[in-house]
């Protein structure tokens, strides 16, 4: 491996690396984030090319995994201490990229299984969520504008690698596309609502799962062609979205045999 040493906080990469772990404007205007890890970067290079810059902690670059990824590649390595100054996420893996956001050719399709996410600001839920949607196959996720930047450090870490399985619409009109949808859209709400198990959801599917306090807001609801609510006969009044999520969109798998 080639490495490149910067000890600076005032460095010029240092600096750039900080914006883009602290500003998601700073993400947008570059069209670039930061991969923390190891099995994101790999991931990110598996599905969407190579990365543009590899960073590498002093204690990363022995660390016998990296050194065998780094083999004949070029890095900065940083102190650890000024790795972890970045705020990137709680715990540093050691290395980290710095790769283009990928780009959805188009707008949302509209005959598309889809999760629509409402106002969600929890960035483990975000990751959690689009992790979840990649996994039973629904790859088109749109994010309204007040919901975490699905690009952000935290919600990738989150998302175990399963943003570069997805197309993702940041900034979306939520209430728009399900107008147009041309499938089943579906809303969690807990009034005046459908069982989950006994819901028609043939076809296309167009979820909607709103915020960890307010659920999905009114103009999102209205135009949802089915309001669905989850059976609990337990002593709980709700799920967490997550949890929430999972259920409808295995459910949703499970009619289609699987």
């Amino acid at each position: 491996m080639a490495l490149k040493s910067v000890h600076s906080r005032d460095n010029p990469l240092v600096k750039r690396l900080r914006r883009l772990a602290e500003s998601a404007r700073e993400r947008q205007r570059e069209g670039r984030t930061l991969l923390d890890g190891m099995h994101l970067i790999t991931a990110y290079e598996g599905l969407g090319g190579p990365v543009e810059t590899l960073v590498v902690s002093e204690t990363g670059a022995g660390q016998e995994e990296i050194a065998a990824f780094l083999a004949g590649r070029e890095a900065v390595c940083l102190p650890d201490s000024l790795l972890r100054s970045l705020g990137l996420v709680d715990n540093p893996s050691g290395i980290l990229a710095l790769a283009p956001i990928p780009a959805p050719a188009g707008g949302p399709d509209p005959e598309r299984d889809s999760v629509l996410l409402d106002g969600l600001q929890d960035p483990g839920n975000v990751g959690t969520l689009i992790r979840t949607a990649a996994a039973a196959g629904f790859g088109q996720i749109l994010l309204s504008a007040d919901c975490a930047g699905a690009w952000s450090p935290k919600v990738l870490r989150a998302g175990q690698g399963a943003h570069f399985a997805a197309t993702i619409h940041e900034n979306a009109d939520l209430p728009g596309f399900l107008a147009a949808y041309r499938g089943t859209s579906a809303a969690t709400t807990l009034a005046d609502a459908l069982s989950l198990y006994a819901a028609p959801l043939a076809g296309p599917v167009a979820w909607v799962f709103g915020s960890e306090g307010q659920g999905v807001r009114p103009a999102v609801l209205a135009q949802a062609r089915l309001k669905i609510r989850i059976p609990m006969p337990g002593r709980v009044e709700s799920l967490n979205v997550g949890a929430a999520a999972a259920i409808c969109l295995f459910e949703t798998l499970r009619r289609r045999g699987g």
